[in-house]
């Protein structure tokens, strides 16, 4: 069931695993690189826009990105997000939460005006709908149990390793393509993925890095286990990015988004954003 409360104001593998370069985030913190894409030097004008409300849509169960709080409202980075752009843009907005798989078909039909929920930009899904800029980068993280003498993760340090992943995922994928001599095991469920790591029940686990990371950081790891090697952000294999997703040809609205999302990058608000949610570093 969709909840609304109202906001204030087939892949070839790469040769080698990719990991992320330093050059691509921002440093609002020692040892902390925030994401971002927005360039100081390109200054996005602020747009002339006539609207009156934001209906924004977000998924129903992804944190730390997005979930329902105690109180059943929409919670999350990506909602906390949506609140800070129409406080930017002062336009009042509403927030709906629905399944990942019905967004874009939520947006062609006119049920909302944009969906802010980790959609990945890939040319798939360009073929859909247009985009923000983005705002994050998706990369991918192995975990291991604490003391299990892995300091990195490279194919030949793995062979025979028993990996734990979310079955049918581009993880999978990747894992299968990159890590040949590993012994992947696919689990129905991210969830079940993390308890295994945690109960010694597999060697690594290799998944979505920023959920790893509020695991890693919440009471149900336990201090468990930590993120070794990587991070990987193949962009064949996770996206080039994620925005905020709109209604082909809605160029107003993006346009608006790109213009809240730099001001919120550029006064800093975003970085605070990012480190209320991950104060174990994906990256």
């Amino acid at each position: 069931m969709s909840l609304a409360a109202p906001l204030a104001s087939a892949l070839a593998p790469p040769s080698a695993p990719l990991a992320a370069s330093p050059a691509a985030a921002q440093t609002a913190a020692p040892g902390l690189p925030i994401p971002g894409f927005w360039d100081p030097r390109r200054r996005p004008e602020r747009p002339d826009l006539r609207l009156t409300l934001i209906r924004f849509m977000s998924e129903v169960d992804y944190p730390p990105f997005n979930y329902a709080g105690p109180d059943g409202n929409p919670a999350g980075f990506n909602v906390d997000l949506a609140r800070a752009i129409c406080d930017e843009l002062k336009i009042a907005c509403t927030m709906q939460m629905r399944r990942f798989d019905t967004l874009v078909e939520s947006l062609a039909e006119n049920r909302g005006d944009a969906a802010i929920a980790s959609l990945a930009v890939s040319a798939e899904t360009r073929r859909k709908v247009d985009f923000s800029d983005p705002y994050y980068r998706p990369v991918a993280r192995f975990a291991a149990r604490r003391g299990a003498g892995l300091d990195t993760v490279l194919p030949e340090r793995i062979e025979g390793k028993t990996v734990a992943v979310v079955a049918g995922t581009a993880h999978e994928a990747y894992l299968r393509a990159l890590f040949t001599e590993a012994a992947p095991k696919p689990y129905p469920t991210a969830e079940e993925a993390r308890t295994a790591l945690a109960k010694g029940e597999v060697d690594l686990l290799f998944g979505d890095g920023y959920s790893l990371a509020f695991w890693l950081n919440g009471t149900e790891a336990s201090g468990c286990c930590v993120f070794v090697g990587g991070p990987f952000v193949e962009s064949r294999y996770f996206g080039e990015g994620v925005g905020i997703a709109v209604k082909k040809g809605n160029d107003q609205l993006r346009l608006a988004l790109n213009w809240a999302l730099f001001r919120l990058w550029e006064k800093g608000k975003f970085a605070d954003l990012w480190l209320k949610y991950f104060p174990v570093n994906p990256f």
